[in-house]
């Protein structure tokens, strides 16, 4: 009798555990972040990525093998990093690739402009770059985050790049934050990647197979949380850096309070011009006009003035040399990039007590009819 009663018993406790499990893996099968964008938690080794026909034995790297020095500002509250969801051990948060949302990528990416040129039809830059004492492995840059008004048919972001390029072919990656209602379904801000590799593959976030997913809280795109009542000045501190030893290329958000989230990276594989080092590194304001000619605005989309915490404003520029050794960027001769200054603005950051804090420019401005194409 004793023994059909623990019987039962063991019965009843394993069907109220089989019920809790059902019921958590629906809790955590997938997170909205608004009506356009949503994420699924997947198995990490059965992420879409994996199915590109370059990576198809490729071996997942759950995290680099630097370590990232911490150049940690001092400052007040601020810096809020992008909201995070929470997939379970072993998952990570893939974005669905509704019909809508791979069209409107596809769409955007093909307009999409390098900065290795300023010659890009219908769209403007304001930032700096180098070429010096290349080749690199990678850079980290503070980005102030900030929201604008930006129709359907423009964009606005602000980002950091690596790039090589070689006749009409370039390779290219780029991680900040972006406004882009046609992509996202809304005007919030968003953090985004994009990446363009061998044979002009490329796209944004993870629309096309290439980006792989480590991280099971923090998203390559995801909206930045409107900024709280003293809650100081919103920005982004993010990185791409080539691992020594694998040559992949990772995102990370650098974190001034606890520790660093490696995103997930780009594998080396993707890539035909900057597998082993990348000829140019840069940070850049960009904006990209309406078919009308109608530009949107840039930064925080005021022109830069003597108050730099009232301009969008880029600091703690780092960059990683041909040694695998993080360098201040004020060891390179950077090169301004503005192509328009009638409806954009470029200025440098005045000195400050030390690098770390001091901002390296001022950027931004409104936009208009009259920026030209």
């Amino acid at each position: 009798m004793n023994s059909v009663v623990k019987l039962l018993a063991f019965i009843f406790i394993f069907t109220i555990s089989a019920v809790r499990s059902r019921e958590i893996e629906e809790n955590v099968k997938f997170f909205k972040l608004n009506e356009k964008v949503i994420y699924d938690c997947v198995d990490i080794h059965k992420q879409p990525s994996l199915s590109h026909p370059l990576l198809h034995n490729h071996k997942i790297q759950m995290e680099p093998s630097f370590s990232i020095p911490n150049p940690k500002y001092k400052g007040k509250k601020g810096n809020k990093i992008k909201r995070t969801i929470d997939c379970p051990n072993g998952m990570v948060p893939i974005q669905r690739n509704t019909n809508e949302y791979v069209a409107n990528g596809k769409y955007w990416a093909e307009k999409h402009s390098t900065p290795l040129t300023v010659e890009s039809h219908e769209t403007h830059f304001a930032g700096v770059r180098t070429q010096d004492k290349s080749p690199y492995h990678g850079l980290a840059a503070w980005m102030s985050v900030h929201d604008l008004n930006v129709s359907n048919d423009q964009i606005s972001y602000t980002a950091i790049y690596v790039e090589s390029g070689v006749n009409n072919k370039v390779n290219s990656i780029q991680t900040g934050w972006m406004v882009n209602p046609s992509l996202f379904g809304d005007n919030r801000t968003w953090s985004y990647g994009f990446w363009k590799g061998a044979n002009g593959a490329g796209c944004y976030n993870t629309i096309c197979p290439g980006f792989v997913q480590v991280s099971k809280t923090d998203l390559l795109s995801a909206p930045f949380p409107y900024p709280g009542k003293g809650q100081g000045e919103r920005a982004v501190y993010t990185s791409i850096l080539q691992d020594k030893i694998t040559g992949n290329w990772w995102t990370t958000d650098v974190k001034y309070r606890g520790p660093d989230t490696h995103i997930g990276y780009w594998p080396k594989e993707l890539f035909d011009l900057i597998a082993n080092s990348v000829d140019m590194v840069g940070v850049t304001g960009a904006v990209r006009a309406s078919s009308s000619g109608i530009s949107p605005p840039m930064g925080n989309g005021l022109l830069p003035t003597e108050d730099e915490k009232a301009s969008a404003h880029v600091k703690n520029l780092e960059i990683l040399d041909s040694e695998f050794i993080v360098q201040e960027s004020n060891k390179y001769n950077l090169e301004k990039v503005l192509d328009n200054n009638k409806c954009y603005g470029l200025k440098d950051g005045k000195k400050g007590i030390s690098f770390k804090e001091s901002i390296l420019f001022t950027y931004g401005g409104p936009g208009g009819d009259s920026c030209g194409i």
